[in-house]
């Protein structure tokens, strides 16, 4: 047990002073100079070893930066790699903070590791348990990989091994305060220990290698043994609670305190809802003072919108009310997904809560990625989940923003169904013409997804689907793939924005799936509808992966434009036209290291301050950092955030000084990740 406090302590005594406010570093100083004597003392009790491990826990868990933080970017529909680089592969499991730290558990699968290798097709059944890892994150975005805390080798009561389960699954951790031990809870189906059950293992730090410490079979109040989906839920005064449904049928939804002596045991269940469908996915969250369980529909993994209850009072064991829909979720199916665990973060300028959605390797096929975090926030009298593709968060100020590479268009890649229907979710049928029936979602999408949109009839016909979203005004990029058969007389997809001026992209006729791209649209704020539209005598129009994406802030002023391709701009690196988007003939693509530039010649009319926009991709997942220098004077260091894929492209703008004539604009890596690829320069009038 000491060598769990002694591993704090030494982690803790790496922080700085001046990076927290003297207010906060005084009582942790205090706590960890303490704990240190601890370790020290050979004499001391188990008692004495956890009440100063949970006070240094609490005490780290209280520090206040001294700085307001910067935003990370978290970008959705792709799969997520830890800090070396390695895939993450957490399922089902939850993020705890123990003192300044955030850890995330979750269980590893076989069929996640075939579903990243080749995301074209379904892994039904593959759920091979191989470990629990955990991560560990200062920020909620950057991820290292700590330990496997549980094998198929962990051994358990009787000579058995976790490796002989017949399902691992939800799970969380909890402190206990009086042990001072980390104790996993966990879903589990155990043939030699009685069947299904709660299984505990505990350790000695959150990063230990855990061992068995408990199996539960019967939650008392429940009607099934062990449970149906479970998450780990702890409270503002540290108590924690197991959140689960019955599992057979599901129709029920209970809270369960765990034994505050040791963790070790799901005290009698206090049912809190009931639906006679079933839900699954159970979670909790809180937010401004009330209790909200958040759960999906029953049916194997899918999608759905998140359906929810609160709590008509204070307390987590009370009384809740009858179900309703979250909103935002109901476009998109919570972006795709089904309700996996809730993270919030209490921040110095407003509270914000992660709403952390699974993609599941079993059953899936749905889009790409496992793990879909979105943010939710309370404006009004209920919570708002915000379905993007692509956000920034503060952590230490709690605030977040939409990224400069979301996709404002909601079910995108059609997949939400998970089934073909008539209506397909987040966009209305219209029909101009010809018979009733116009549009489905198809089997085979663009780039091996596995749905398309599909506007078409063997006869006469014209129509299609739009949606209504709400975007922020700027500039704009729409695009898709699409493929057409037969003869038509119309294909496009249009953007009417909420002034009612409209741009269309018109689609060729393409046997093939070929991405098409409409650039430098200027959309106004407010509503805005997407028009996907076909007519033909006898012919169809195939759509997938469809992005509208803010590629600048406001309408750009009128100005001139520079090339990267084009002399005298220099590029340390090669000229490229491997990734489509880009203007002219080509981008700048500079070699991965610091000091490798790309650098404009412009001339102003006059000398004066200036709009410029760099239009850039960053396919990588991370930032990439860069001075920006004008005439050899560096004026700015530019953060050119991940725009989700190499054919992505968003424009950073800035403001820079300018003399009259010929000046040098040069971008400058600073780290030896290199640049984004660079595609041109937009520069507009100077102000004096």
């Amino acid at each position: 047990m000491v060598r769990g406090l002694k591993s704090l302590v030494a982690d803790y005594k790496t922080r700085p002073a001046g990076k927290y406010t003297s207010d906060s570093w005084a009582p942790f100083a205090k706590a960890l100079a303490n704990a240190d004597g601890v370790v020290a003392d050979a004499s001391a009790t188990a008692s004495e070893v956890a009440a100063a491990k949970t006070a240094l826990t609490t005490a780290a868990g209280k520090l206040v930066a001294a700085d307001e933080g910067t935003f990370q970017t978290i970008t959705n529909d792709v799969f997520w790699n830890d800090t070396s680089g390695n895939p993450i592969y957490s399922q089902g499991g939850g993020v705890f903070k123990f003192g300044d730290t955030y850890y995330w558990y979750g269980v590893h699968y076989t069929g996640a590791e075939l579903y990243r290798a080749n995301p074209t097709r379904k892994y039904d059944g593959d759920v091979t348990f191989v470990s629990i890892p955990v991560y560990s994150s200062k920020d909620l975005v950057n991820w290292k990989f700590e330990n496997r805390v549980a094998t198929r080798s962990t051994s358990l009561a009787s000579g058995a091994t976790l490796g002989q389960a017949g399902w691992v699954g939800r799970l969380g951790v909890s402190y206990n305060e009086n042990t001072g031990k980390y104790v996993l809870v966990v879903q589990a189906y155990l043939p030699s220990m009685g069947g299904d059950g709660v299984l505990f293992l505990r350790g000695d730090s959150p990063t230990d290698t855990f061992d068995y410490a408990y199996f539960q079979t019967q939650v008392v109040n429940s009607p099934t043994t062990g449970t149906g989906d479970q998450t780990v839920f702890t409270d503002d005064d540290g108590k924690d609670y197991l959140i689960f449904s019955n599992r057979e049928g599901r129709s029920r939804a209970f809270v369960s305190k765990l034994r505050e002596s040791d963790s070790l045991r799901v005290e009698p269940a206090v049912q809190i809802g009931y639906n006679s469908a079933g839900r699954e996915g159970n979670a909790m969250f809180k937010l401004d003072g009330k209790y909200y369980h958040a759960a999906s529909d029953l049916h194997g993994w899918n999608t759905s919108v998140t359906h929810v209850i609160e709590s008509t009072g204070s307390n987590v064991q009370g009384s809740y009310t009858g179900e309703y829909t979250l909103a935002g979720t109901e476009m998109d199916y919570s972006h795709v997904t089904q309700t996996g665990f809730f993270v919030t973060v209490k921040g110095t300028k407003q509270n914000t809560v992660i709403y952390a959605g699974d993609r599941w390797a079993d059953f899936a096929w749905n889009g790409i990625g496992y793990n879909q975090w979105m943010p939710v926030t309370k404006t009004g009298a209920r919570p708002q989940f915000h379905s993007v593709s692509q956000w920034q968060f503060n952590v230490t100020t709690g605030e977040w923003r939409v990224g400069p590479a979301n996709n404002y268009a909601l079910n995108p890649n059609f997949q939400a169904d998970r089934i073909i229907v008539s209506q397909v979710q987040g966009w209305t049928n219209f029909r101009e013409s010809g018979p009733t029936s116009l549009v489905t979602n198809v089997d085979g999408g663009a780039n091996g997804s596995r749905f398309a949109l599909r506007i078409g009839a063997t006869q006469s016909y014209a129509g299609g689907v739009r949606q209504q979203i709400t975007v922020p005004a700027g500039v704009y990029r729409l695009s898709a793939f699409a493929r057409t058969t037969g003869s038509l007389s119309a294909a496009q997809v249009t953007i009417t924005d909420a002034d009612g001026a409209s741009r269309t992209l018109d689609i060729p006729v393409s046997s093939g799936w070929t991405r098409r791209e409409l650039t430098e649209i200027p959309v106004s704020a407010g509503t805005a509808t997407i028009t996907i539209r076909a007519a033909s005598g006898n012919g169809y129009l195939f759509v997938d992966d469809l992005e509208l994406v803010r590629t600048a802030g406001g309408t750009p002023p009128p100005g001139q434009r520079y090339e990267a391709e084009t002399a005298p701009a220099v590029c340390q690196g090669t000229i490229d036209a491997n990734w489509a988007g880009f203007s002219g003939s080509g981008f700048c693509n500079g070699t991965n290291a610091a000091g490798a530039y790309a650098q404009f010649t412009v001339n102003p009319s006059a000398a004066g301050t200036a709009s410029l926009g760099i239009r850039y991709a960053n396919g990588a997942g991370s930032a990439r950092a860069a001075n920006l220098i004008v005439n050899g004077s560096t004026v700015a260091t530019v953060s050119f955030e991940p725009t989700g894929a190499w054919t992505t492209w968003a424009t950073k703008t800035m403001t820079v000084p300018l003399n009259t004539g010929g000046n040098t604009i040069r971008v400058d890596p600073t780290t030896t990740t290199g640049l984004p690829n660079i595609d041109h320069l937009d520069l507009g009038p100077t102000a004096g």
